[in-house]
This record gives C-alpha cells, sequence and structure tokens, in this order.
C-alpha cells in the first residue's frame, strides 16, 4: 500500500467541486487517511512549492493557493501516487483527456483543481507540511 497527498485547490472549492473530486478516488478504491479544509498561508505556499521558489510564476502558484481554502487529504492504496496522477490528468486541463478530473473540470492552468504528489519523495514532505502523524488514520 501506498500513501500519497492530494490538494483540492481554492477554485475547485469554491466550485463545490470537493466531494465530486474525493468521489473519484474514493469509487476507484483509495482510502482516506486523512482530511481537513484549510486556509494555506503564504509560509506553508512557499514551502508546499519550494521545488519551483526560482521559477517566473512562483508568486502566482503562491497567490492561487493562498486565495481561498483548500481540501487536504492523505490517500491510500496499491500504487497510489501513478493512479491518481493519471486520475487527475495533465497540469494543462486544456489539454488533459475527458475522464480526467483536469479534463472534465478545469478551466485554465493556474486553477487545474487538483494537486498530487509526483513521487514517494514528494509525497513524504507533502503529508508532513499539512498533517501531523496523529491525524493520520
Amino acid at each position: 500500500m501506498e500513501r500519497t497527498f492530494v490538494l483540492v485547490k481554492p477554485g475547485a472549492v469554491a466550485r463545490g467541486l470537493v466531494g465530486e473530486v474525493l468521489a473519484r478516488f474514493e469509487r476507484r478504491g483509495f482510502r482516506i487517511r486523512a482530511m481537513k479544509f484549510l486556509q494555506v498561508d503564504r509560509e506553508l505556499a512557499s514551502e508546499h512549492y519550494a521545488e519551483h521558489r526560482e521559477k517566473d510564476f512562483f508568486s502566482d502558484l503562491v497567490s492561487s493557493i493562498t486565495s481561498g481554502p483548500v481540501a487536504a487529504f492523505v490517500l491510500e492504496g496499491p500504487e497510489a501516487i501513478s493512479v491518481i496522477r493519471r486520475m487527475m490528468g495533465v497540469t494543462n486541463p486544456l489539454a488533459a483527456d475527458p475522464g480526467t478530473i483536469r479534463g472534465d473540470h478545469g478551466l485554465d492552468i493556474e486553477a487545474n483543481i487538483v494537486h498530487g504528489s509526483d513521487g514517494p519523495e514528494s509525497a513524504e514532505r507533502e503529508i508532513a507540511l499539512y498533517f501531523s502523524e496523529s491525524e493520520i488514520v
């Protein structure tokens, strides 16, 4: 079993898509190990997107993720990281396949509905940023 981190972004929360996104993962068989709503502050956003700190779009990422509440999840299941990333679709929703979360609900690349860890190391790091061990069941 593998754990991964998923974040439903502010625009998707505002559009009422949290249930739709989470239901897709649950129907696929992934188990929710932790979940919460929160408002990401600039410090947490900077840590979340640390690998992009030197890139031109870093401030846009921080502004976007801090613009409203998010829903954060730890999901668990077989090959969770790769399967969930396929379910989300490519980052640019205009290029994402129909049937993927981003392909069905994304509006633009900056409001691409959802974030998911891209590997075991980032999953571990991102889970630790958003959840304490005692919050994960």
